[in-house]
């Protein structure tokens, strides 16, 4: 990863990944474009870090497969304030699709003038539209049309209101297909999304206090109901019985120490002639 602020920054209004995304451009390209799409945002793309990262093409191999991918209209370079510092740091930016220059004089604008004609954005797709276009992809028994998938987008997504993934709901889309086939596959995926959406998920149990109480005495976990004064039963315990001796002490006569401690004296007294 980059230092903060610097490495790959991903554009808006971009599809998803498709089979020949990069197939217009020469091979050397065509790799690195297809590396540098799957690596994460804020991923370091300078020219070092990449030649060190794949095995494929040395510094000037990579510094040249930039530029022919600047040349294209997949990667630009810019220098931009970093929030409301007055430090400027320099951002990368790719785009899975190819730009013209008029795209990326209205992207440096910040889209703050009209975006060029020649490249309309599309809308982006909602989770559960993908959810639906990806289940021909796993069976192609039910593939689904533009149409069939936005006929059963509201659908799709009240499962996905329950919790549910969208890899779920392909499976459970595809899941133990007729023998004999699917006739009509958007009718067949509606009956299965009315009939098996999922419940509404159950309350989550109200989280547990960050906090646990220690006894004083010997750190013993518990509620504080068990631990009143902080401490628990065996500490307790013990200082009852500190205190019970305490005031045991306390009720002697001074000529009851006295003989008290004559008798320990006598009880520890070596005989004469003795080792010790």
């Amino acid at each position: 990863m980059a230092p903060l602020g610097y490495g790959k920054r991903a554009v808006t209004d971009e599809g998803p990944r498709r089979r020949g995304d990069f197939g217009h451009l020469p091979e050397r390209e065509a790799y690195l474009a297809a590396y540098i799409d799957r690596l994460p945002e804020g991923a370091a793309i300078d020219v070092k870090s990449l030649a060190k990262a794949q095995p494929m093409y040395g510094q000037a191999a990579v510094r040249a497969g930039l530029n022919g991918l600047s040349a294209a209209g997949h990667l630009r370079r810019f220098t931009e304030p970093r929030g409301e510092s007055s430090q400027w740091v320099t951002h990368t930016y790719f785009s899975r699709t190819a730009r013209d220059a008029a795209w990326w004089a209205w992207f440096r604008a910040g889209g703050a003038v009209e975006q060029p004609a020649s490249e309309p954005v599309r809308p982006a797709r909602s989770a559960a539209y993908r959810a639906l276009a990806m289940v021909g992809a796993a069976d192609h028994r039910m593939m689904l049309s533009h149409a069939d998938c936005e006929e059963l987008e509201a659908l799709a997504a009240e499962w996905l209101a329950q919790g549910v993934s969208v890899a779920h709901v392909v499976r459970e889309l595809t899941f133990r297909l007729p023998p004999e086939g699917v006739r009509c596959p958007r009718e067949f995926a509606r009956k299965r999304l009315v009939d098996k959406v999922p419940p509404e998920p159950a309350p989550r149990p109200a989280p547990r206090a960050r906090r646990i109480m220690l006894c004083t005495g010997c750190d013993t976990p518990g509620e504080p109901e068990d631990l009143p004064g902080g401490l628990c039963h065996r500490c307790r315990n013990e200082d009852e019985g500190r205190e019970q001796r305490v005031e045991r002490w306390v009720a002697l006569t001074p000529a009851e120490v006295h003989a008290w401690a004559g008798r320990l004296r006598q009880a520890v007294r070596v005989p004469e002639g003795s080792s010790r």
